[in-house]
C-alpha cells in the first residue's frame, strides 16, 4: 500500500515537472512572471536587485575608490608635509605598475557589494514596503522621519554583516603603500579573509566595525532616505519623466550621502588599515574616539574632509548607478 502511494506520488511529481517544462517552452514570459510572483521570490527580489545594482556600480567606480583610500592614508600622523592630489596618486599608481592596478581589491569590492548592498537595499525596500502598507491603512503618506529610520536601520544592519569584506578591501588597497618586504601581497579577497584572522584573530575581521556602522547609517541616511524623499517630492511637484525623476533624485542623494558619511569613512579607513607596531606590539589607535582625537591634534579638523572631491566623485556616481540600476531592476521584475 505504502509502495503504491510512493509510486503514485513520484509519478504525479514527474508529470507536474513535465507539464511545467512544456509550459515554460511554450510560454516563457508567463512562466517567468509566475516565478517572479512567487511569495518567496517577492521577498528575495529586493535583496537580489540591490546586490546586482551595487556590484554593477562598483565595477564602474573601483578606480576612484582606490585613489580615495590612498588619499586618506597619505600623510598619516603629520599636520604638514606634501599634500598629494587625486591626479598625482593616479599617475603614481599607473607609473609604478599597470592601469589594472587601479582595480586592486576589486574582488573584495564585489564581495562587499554582494553582502553589504544586497542587505542594505534589500532591508530598506522591505522596511519601506511595510511603512507604505501601514501608511495606506492609516490613509496618510510615509513621513521623512520614517524613511530616515528605515535608511539608518538598513545601513547599520548591513554594515555589521559586510565589515569583513570591507576590511579586506581596505587592506588590499593599502598594501601597496608599505615597503615591499612588509607587504602581505594578498592574492584575492578570500586569501585576505583567511590570512587576517589566522594572523590577528577572528575579531580582527570586525576592526573598525563601529565607525563602519556609523558611516553606513550616515551614508544610507543621505542616499536611500534622500533618494526616496526627493523622488516623492519631484513626482508631486514636477512633471518630469520617470527616468529624469530617478536621475535627479539619485544626484541629490549622492551629494547628501557624500557629505554626511565622509568623516566616518575617514576614521573607518584609518582603523581598518592599522596594524600592530612590530617593536611595541601596540596599535596606533585605541578606537573611534582616540583616532578622531589624534587626527584633530596631529593633522587638524579639515583632514576629515581631505579628498572630498574624490570621495564625492566615488560616492555620488556609485550611488546614482546603484539607485538607477536598482530602480530599473525593480521595474522589470514588478
Amino acid at each position: 500500500m505504502a509502495s503504491n502511494s510512493i509510486k503514485e506520488s513520484a509519478h504525479n511529481a514527474a508529470v507536474s515537472a513535465q507539464n511545467t517544462t512544456k509550459a515554460a517552452i511554450e510560454n516563457p514570459a508567463q512562466t517567468t512572471s509566475t516565478i517572479l510572483h512567487h511569495p518567496y521570490m517577492r521577498a528575495a527580489l529586493p535583496f537580489v536587485n540591490g546586490g546586482l545594482a551595487g556590484m554593477t556600480a562598483t565595477i564602474v567606480i573601483q578606480p576612484v575608490d582606490m585613489v580615495k583610500v590612498r588619499l586618506q592614508l597619505a600623510g598619516e600622523g603629520a599636520r604638514t608635509g606634501p599634500r598629494p592630489s587625486a591626479l598625482g596618486i593616479t599617475k603614481e599608481i599607473i607609473a609604478s605598475g599597470k592601469v589594472l592596478d587601479l582595480y586592486t581589491g576589486l574582488s573584495a569590492g564585489l564581495l562587499r557589494q554582494a553582502v553589504y548592498t544586497t542587505a542594505r537595499l534589500g532591508f530598506f525596500d522591505t522596511f519601506i514596503k511595510k511603512l507604505n502598507a501601514r501608511a495606506d491603512e492609516q490613509k496618510r503618506k510615509v513621513t521623512f522621519a520614517e524613511r530616515a529610520l528605515a535608511g539608518l536601520s538598513a545601513g547599520g544592519i548591513a554594515a555589521m554583516i559586510g565589515n569583513p569584506a570591507d576590511l579586506a578591501l581596505v587592506r588590499m588597497q593599502s598594501d601597496g603603500l608599505k615597503a615591499p618586504e612588509a607587504r602581505a601581497n594578498y592574492r584575492s579577497v578570500f586569501d585576505a579573509l583567511v590570512r587576517i584572522p589566522k594572523q590577528e584573530g577572528l575579531a580582527a575581521l570586525w576592526a573598525g566595525a563601529l565607525p563602519t556602522v556609523i558611516r553606513a547609517m550616515a551614508l544610507n541616511m543621505g542616499q536611500l532616505t534622500f533618494f526616496a524623499e526627493s523622488k516623492a517630492q519631484l513626482k508631486q511637484h514636477t512633471s518630469l519623466s520617470p527616468q529624469t525623476t530617478t536621475f535627479a533624485a539619485s544626484a541629490i542623494a549622492g551629494f547628501f550621502a557624500s557629505f554626511l558619511s565622509l568623516p566616518f569613512d575617514f576614521v573607518k579607513t584609518r582603523l581598518q588599515k592599522q596594524q600592530k607596531d612590530p617593536a611595541t606590539g601596540k596599535l596606533p589607535y585605541k578606537g573611534v574616539l582616540d583616532c578622531a582625537r589624534k587626527v584633530v591634534q596631529e593633522e587638524g579638523w579639515l583632514r576629515f574632509y581631505r579628498g572630498f572631491g574624490t570621495y564625492y566623485v566615488r560616492i555620488a556616481p556609485h550611488a546614482m548607478v546603484t539607485l538607477i540600476v536598482a530602480d530599473y531592476l525593480n521595474l522589470i521584475t514588478k
